[in-house]
């Protein structure tokens, strides 16, 4: 990895990731990197340092953060560094909670994405994952079709690129997917990078995801497996939003200030 300083100015391209977990890295594993986790931005930064060293890098994303949380702490944070390249998904955590007013979340979702586009800066926005396949999320699907017509209409009225997170069919494979089924894994996160940079146009030495071949389960297996899941992901998720606690209480972005070094 070219090495660099790491103030401000000493990068002539920066990039800035905001958002939640999708973002920050969540089910990319790695006990190396800042919150144990690696994820698509980290490598996509990665990737563009290793193809341009004067790329410096800042991820302000943080697990749990619902979209007025995202702008209300990220936004002017991110515009302080004055980036060039700004990735932004949020929304999603909201989507999941019992009631959400989906109008009113894309008005602040759009005053956010207009902010951005007015510092300059060339700005990537994701629509959300096709969840119809997905037990848990299956009940969400209506209302993540309608937050995703708002986001192209945004991204097409302001001219910004999108990456089309419901139209990538790879990821009906759950081979792609953490074992909480609320993440994309290791082989997700791979995916997401590369395709995060065929739309920015930019080179991409990224190597295919690595998978197994799909287990033969038996239905005895399969019961065993759900009870386990329920125990050691549904419930803990269910019981956050019932006392309103969330997974990024206390935590720090991975990357608050320009960096070009990727751990």
């Amino acid at each position: 990895m070219p090495a660099a300083g790491t103030a401000q100015g000493s990068f002539t391209k920066r990039y800035v990731a905001l958002g939640d977990s999708f973002t920050e890295g969540v089910g990319d594993i790695d006990p190396s990197s800042p919150n144990d986790v690696r994820g698509w931005a980290d490598r996509v930064a990665a990737q563009l340092i290793s193809n341009d060293s004067s790329w410096g890098y800042a991820n302000l994303a943080i697990r749990g953060k619902k979209l007025q949380q995202v702008l209300d702490e990220q936004l002017d944070a991110a515009l302080a560094l004055k980036p060039t390249l700004v990735t932004l998904y949020a929304g999603g955590n909201d989507i999941l909670r019992p009631v959400v007013n989906i109008d009113w979340l894309m008005e602040r979702y759009r005053a956010g994405v207009e902010k951005l586009a007015e510092s300059g800066a060339r700005v990537v926005l994701f629509t959300g994952f096709d969840s119809g396949k997905a037990p848990m999320f299956r009940l969400t699907r209506g209302r993540t079709a309608i937050y995703n017509e708002y986001v192209r209409k945004i991204a097409a009225d302001l001219e910004l690129d999108l990456v089309d997170f419901w139209h990538m069919r790879v990821f009906q494979d759950w081979r792609y997917w953490d074992v909480d089924r609320m993440h994309l894994g290791i082989a997700g996160h791979i995916t997401m990078a590369k395709e995060v940079l065929k739309v920015l146009g930019e080179q991409d030495e990224i190597d295919e995801p690595e998978l197994d071949e799909p287990p033969v389960v038996s239905l005895p297996e399969k019961i065993a497996a759900e009870v386990t899941w329920s125990k050691d992901y549904l419930y803990p998720w269910v019981k956050r939003r019932v006392t309103r606690v969330s997974s990024g209480d206390a935590m720090n972005p991975k990357y608050p200030a320009l960096t070009s070094r990727i751990w």
